[in-house]
């Protein structure tokens, strides 16, 4: 956002919870952006940070190949937090000594504060202790000059510190996650009494510098946009139909892979919010493409490009069109594009990693910057009814990435049916807006069953349901025993082809929300 004043600036090592610091500064009020560790100079200067936070990571400061950061960040005046790895690369980097502990120091530990200082701003000091969240095997043995330890446990002597004159300060802990009940309270002291940000990042504020920028950008050029009929793509229509009215034309196309009578559901809801909607009707484009794809960044990419194929068929039509907006969301562009480089990539989004590089149109991305739970704030500002604002996330692939192996008709019909109880029962039982996300899927294998005293060899489905705020992380949800029982039942009872039905009881990470 070119008129935010107050940036944090995240430096990501790899850790499994960088995400989580992100959404905890923008928690606070305050804008921030993830970019890999090995960001040049120039371009943090051009960012301008009021703060830098080097986030933690699985490598070891010492190791030959460990990821390493410019020195000058630490000479740059600017109010620098390390965390975890953070914290030991920047006693590493500023002539201390780390070490591999005498014991690793994972999960729940005590914090001793050792004085009171800005970062503990209002935290008691004589407390016995303070419970935070360790995931570390290594340590500082030998601070750097300058600085000092401000807190301990009982395996780490420096388990906080901070420079006497500048204003760096590093945490062994993780103060981003949930455990570390004083978490919070720690980034708000650096964010606000340390970096001296100001909270001025809402979604009002959002809206207001997304339409100007959006008039800006495109004038009087026409634009497409993307419409799945899901939160994200019908919030980024209606910012954009904010922002310039009828120039705006969203398709809307039917890849054949949509849920049970979704299509004419879709056409409903985006009618009554008066978007100028083309509809495209592509089924038999989509599964001729597929047939026999079975690799899921196959399945993702061959889709990813038919969808700009079919747009850019639409823009020559109406002509002259320059600009194709869709809804792609940070969590998208984190996970396509890893701190690692793309062997690392968790998978690639369709309208991240599966775009051509032959694409004509120029790309408008208005919720690139925000996590979903921001968006359904947008939403709100737009005034988008409740029912669509918490409308489950449906991904761009469709059920062609629930159906692991083959995509074909009777396979599609298979899970619709299935996904369709699965919603149901889900919103009969008052628990689809409890969760983050309820569907089921496919999986490529049959098992022995038994109906109506015969042998019968079948389709396995598998349910999903994640409790989660932004889809970085989740944890499978605790659906009561006769909840799942009458959806299994159901479904082996209504859904011709299938006779087992399990439940994945994995979170995020290590596994995906989605399969594939």
């Amino acid at each position: 956002m070119t008129n935010v004043k107050n940036r944090v600036l995240i430096l990501d090592f790899g850790s499994q919870t960088t995400q989580l610091i992100a959404r905890r500064v923008r928690e606070a009020g305050v804008y921030c952006e993830m970019h890999p560790f090995n960001l040049s100079l120039e371009r943090i200067r051009a960012i301008s940070p009021k703060a830098i936070i080097l986030s933690g990571g699985p490598a070891s400061v010492y190791d030959p190949d460990a990821p390493s950061v410019n020195k000058a960040i630490f000479r740059m005046g600017l109010p620098v937090l390390g965390i975890c790895y953070g914290m030991q690369l920047m006693a590493q980097s500023m002539g201390g000594q780390v070490e591999k502990g005498v014991r690793r120091e994972y999960g729940h530990a005590r914090l001793y504060f050792a004085e009171s200082n800005e970062l503990f701003y209002g935290l008691a000091v004589k407390p016995a202790s303070h419970q935070v969240w360790m995931s570390h095997g290594d340590r500082i043995e030998v601070l750097p000059t300058g600085f000092k330890a401000i807190a301990w446990s009982e395996n780490t002597p420096a388990a906080a510190m901070r420079h006497e004159s500048l204003p760096l300060f590093g945490v062994q802990f993780h103060p981003e996650v949930v455990h570390t009940e004083i978490g919070m309270d720690i980034l708000k002291n650096f964010l606000f009494r340390i970096a001296g940000c100001v909270p001025d990042w809402d979604m009002h504020s959002f809206v207001d510098t997304a339409v100007r920028e959006i008039q800006e950008r495109v004038g009087q050029e026409r634009v497409i946009c993307a419409l799945s009929g899901g939160v994200d793509s019908t919030v980024t229509a209606l910012l954009i139909n904010k922002a310039i009215g009828h120039q705006l034309t969203s398709i809307f196309v039917n890849n054949g892979l949509l849920r049970k009578n979704e299509a004419e559901t879709v056409l409903a809801f985006l009618k009554a919010l008066n978007l100028n909607v083309r509809y495209v009707n592509a089924s038999e484009r989509f599964l001729a493409k597929l047939a026999g794809v079975v690799e899921p960044e196959k399945k993702r990419r061959i889709i990813g490009e038919e969808f700009i194929h079919i747009f850019e068929e639409e823009a020559n039509a109406l002509g002259d069109v320059h600009y194709l907006a869709q809804g792609t969301l940070y969590p998208d562009v984190i996970e396509s594009v890893s701190f690692k480089g793309p062997s690392a990539v968790i998978k690639s989004h369709h309208n991240v990693g599966g775009l051509p590089e032959r694409m004509k149109l120029k790309l408008i991305e208005p919720l690139r910057e925000l996590f979903k739970d921001e968006v359904r704030g947008v939403a709100k500002e737009l005034g988008m009814p409740e029912e669509l604002i918490h409308r489950h996330p449906f991904p761009g692939p469709g059920l062609a990435i629930r159906i692991l192996g083959d995509v074909t008709r009777e396979r599609l019909e298979i899970l619709r049916e299935a996904d369709a109880i699965v919603l149901e029962e889900m919103k009969k039982s008052g628990w689809y807006y409890q969760v983050w996300q309820a569907f089921a899927v496919l999986l490529p294998i049959k098992t022995v069953g038994v109906m109506g005293d015969e042998r019968t060899y079948e389709n396995v489905v598998a349910l999903r349901a994640v409790t989660s705020l932004d889809a970085m992380t989740a944890d499978w949800a605790k659906l009561p025993y006769d909840l799942l029982g009458t959806i299994s039942n159901r479904i082996i009872n209504e859904v011709r082809g299938v006779n087992r039905v399990c439940y994945d009881i994995s979170s995020k990470p290590p596994a995906t929300i989605e399969w594939e």
